[in-house]
């Protein structure tokens, strides 16, 4: 069931010290900046992006659930699912809370692996996610 109220949205520190700063860099400013904002706006409402997309919930305890979202910068001629461009979230039902933990490009953490990868950044980072 969903309710009218929206999620609140946070980017973490680590995120934007990694690999925001590159899709700034490679896309501009205008584009990423557009994106970031489109990102958010669907993270607003995850609970929904969840249900009615199928999002990959990878990791979930009791409230709490770490969610990869696939998507597309803006102005490219790419398909979120095709343009390998990745964000792992951070959900929490009860607070109604949303965390972009990282946003990253799988390229840029590269084969072989990726979820493997990102899995072990997220852990050696946060440690204490989900307890």
């Amino acid at each position: 069931m969903f309710t009218n109220e929206d999620y609140f949205v946070e980017v973490d520190g680590f995120a934007e010290r990694h690999y925001i700063k590159v899709f700034a860099k490679k896309y501009g400013s205008k584009k990423w900046n557009i994106t970031l904002s489109a990102l958010t706006e669907e993270a607003k409402r995850i609970d929904r992006l969840i249900s009615e997309t199928n999002r990959a919930e990878i990791i979930t305890s009791g409230s709490k659930k770490v969610v990869k979202i696939s998507f597309k910068v803006a102005g490219t001629n790419e398909s979120a699912k095709t343009s390998g461009n990745r964000a792992i979230v951070y959900v929490d039902e009860e607070n109604r809370t949303v965390l972009f933990l990282l946003v990253y490009c799988k390229n840029d953490i590269g084969p072989p692996n990726e979820t493997q990868k990102w899995q072990k950044m997220i852990k050696d980072q946060y440690p204490n996610l989900l307890s």
